[in-house]
């Protein structure tokens, strides 16, 4: 769950080194499959667990606490706090086995571009409504609007992992683009891992170049490579547990407000939190 999590981040950040002339908003689908046996079989042994009336009987107990009037006041005040109990309680009442798994995990993510400047927000899981902020030459920024807090995001650092990119004669159209199949092997620690692009050329006011410098956490592969070409509209990354696959699913050009790209001069830094 750890790296998923980190995943997630590390899309945040990466995606947001499209540069050029585009200006508007562009909406991601987020899935993720687990397929790994030993995460399934603990997952499913928890369900039991849950199934129990003794365990039922405890939660039905913690529902009730929630409806405490210092209790709705501490969530209230940290929304973030709030949403992942509230996602953690739903999986856990409807059984907590793999399938409610989804209820973690973000189910899209939109961004608001425009030239060198761009805003993420996921959408959905535990992580929704988490902000990123990137601005030309400034550091890019975790931003909690509920909280009115922000965090510079570390940058970068150590050796970067092997990669090998083979570009394929295979082909599908996402969103009407033809886009043709990229591999990426990612080898680190002798663990090799599997990414696969699905670039289109035809759209010609995004640049994803600016991709290549954009590394995974502590100097980890690049969600974009030099020997691609084009925009990715189609990303999919294998791990130990699972498949996690970004799609583009709309792009749309237009005015987006300058305001998106500002943080409020009332709000206040603090330490990135842990665990991203």
């Amino acid at each position: 769950m750890k790296k998923v999590l980190l995943f997630i981040g590390i899309c945040l950040c990466a995606i947001g080194a499209w540069a050029q002339g585009f200006e508007g908003t562009i909406r991601w689908s987020m899935t993720m499959e687990i397929t790994d046996p030993k995460l399934k079989a603990e997952m499913e042994t928890a369900q039991q667990q849950l199934n129990d009336p003794e365990t039922k009987e405890q939660l039905k107990e913690l529902q009730e606490r929630m409806k405490d009037p210092e209790m709705i006041k501490m969530m209230e005040s940290n929304p973030q706090m709030k949403a992942a109990m509230e996602v953690a309680m739903k999986s856990a009442v409807r059984g907590g086995g793999p399938e409610n798994m989804q209820d973690m995990m973000p189910r899209g993510m939109m961004l608001k571009i425009k030239g060198n400047n761009m805003v993420s927000t996921m959408e959905g899981g535990m992580a929704n409504g988490m902000e990123v902020l990137h601005v030309k030459d400034k550091p890019v920024t975790r931003v909690n609007r509920a909280e009115k807090t922000y965090s510079k995001m570390p940058e970068s650092g150590g050796q970067p992992a092997k990669a090998k990119v083979t570009k394929t004669t295979e082909s599908m159209k996402v969103l009407g683009y033809p886009c043709t199949k990229y591999v990426v092997e990612v080898t680190e620690q002798g663990t090799t891992m599997q990414q696969v692009f699905w670039c289109t050329t035809a759209i010609k006011d995004i640049n994803m170049k600016a991709l290549a410098r954009q590394k995974m956490g502590q100097g980890k592969g690049s969600m974009y490579y030099d020997e691609m070409e084009g925009v990715a509209l189609k990303i999919e990354m294998g791990s130990s547990q699972g498949m996690m696959i970004m799609e583009a699913k709309e792009i749309k050009r237009g005015k987006v407000n300058d305001a998106d790209f500002i943080i409020p001069a009332d709000f206040k830094e603090v330490k990135m939190p842990g665990g991203y």
